[in-house]
């Protein structure tokens, strides 16, 4: 069987069936979208049918804000797409997009006395904001360095920032994802005092792409067909790490030689309700959630088995 054959709707040789061939997808500039960048540059939408716009964004609430009105889809960490949905916003996840892998988050210091995440009962941390992923993990990692958690306290500020704020002594560490680990060690001598994928957050589901309910409803075979090409897309980029460094010189401010070091992490092939429902049950645990979320209502129909 063809992997044509595989797609909803199709015989093998004609195109596929689908409710419509143009889907807008908001992206913002972060590793975890380089597959699907990847995918557009080399034209496996067009090639499966699919007409895709990516459409850059400011942040990730404002993608799910514009879902069903000038988006179709959008990317967002797994934190705020539960969160998003946890306050009734009618969402459907349509693919995981990266899994966290060795140092592609971590904490991140100036300071040389700094030297185990332990060491400061009260520490002042860096994230690009209090209620998402990099709050989530910084908590869970230094909680079981055993610093207690009201005594953390976090200030919001963007990843360009932080550096910064570590020169200005603001803040004791900083959150940070990849490009901004290996930039801050090359331009500024930081160091990373723990990859914040470890323990109870090592493998962590980081990100995904979620359509509205509605659209879901209305166009599961277009959605299918993404999905399909998504897990292509995905596969290739797993098999080939150096195209996915090589793609984030194109959409992000990264030059060759510091793209050629980043930490890249796991591309998913497909929705799984077991490694989603860990980031469900970490928010809860931590009370970011109003009650326990079961991940099941937000997967498409027949991608749970």
């Amino acid at each position: 069987m063809t992997a044509c054959g595989l797609i909803p709707g199709t015989d093998g040789n004609s195109r596929p069936d689908v409710e419509r061939n143009t889907l807008r997808i908001g992206v913002l500039p972060v590793v975890d979208v380089a597959p699907l960048r990847l995918a557009f540059n080399n034209k496996l939408f067009e090639k499966a049918g699919l007409q895709v716009q990516l459409v850059p964004l400011n942040n990730e609430v404002e993608g799910i804000k514009q879902l069903d009105t000038t988006l179709d889809l959008t990317w967002a960490t797994h934190v705020t797409l539960f969160r998003s949905y946890a306050e009734q916003t009618p969402l459907q996840l349509q693919g995981e997009a990266y899994q966290a892998g060795a140092n592609t988050m971590a904490l991140v210091t100036l300071d040389p006395d700094y030297d185990s995440p332990g060491k400061l009962a009260n520490p002042r941390i860096a994230v690009p904001s209090v209620g998402d992923v990099g709050a989530l993990t910084t908590k869970a990692v230094l909680k079981t360095a055993g610093v207690e958690k009201q005594r953390i306290r976090l200030s919001e500020m963007p990843f360009e920032q932080m550096v910064t704020a570590m020169q200005a002594k603001q803040v004791d560490a900083a959150w940070m994802t990849e490009p901004y680990i290996t930039q801050a060690q090359a331009g500024a001598g930081a160091r990373i005092l723990t990859d914040t994928a470890v323990g109870p957050t090592k493998d962590f589901p980081m990100s995904g792409y979620a359509s509205s309910k509605k659209f879901a409803d209305g166009n599961p075979r277009t959605l299918a067909l993404f999905r399909q090409v998504l897990r292509d897309a995905q596969e290739a980029a797993s098999n080939d790490k150096l195209s996915v460094q090589n793609a984030l010189t194109g959409y992000m401010d990264v030059d060759q030689q510091t793209a050629a070091l980043v930490s890249v992490g796991t591309f998913p092939l497909s929705l799984n309700p077991v490694r989603l429902q860990r980031v469900a049950d970490m928010m809860d645990t931590e009370e970011v959630l109003p009650e326990r979320l079961d991940v099941g209502g937000l997967l498409p129909p027949g991608t749970t088995n």
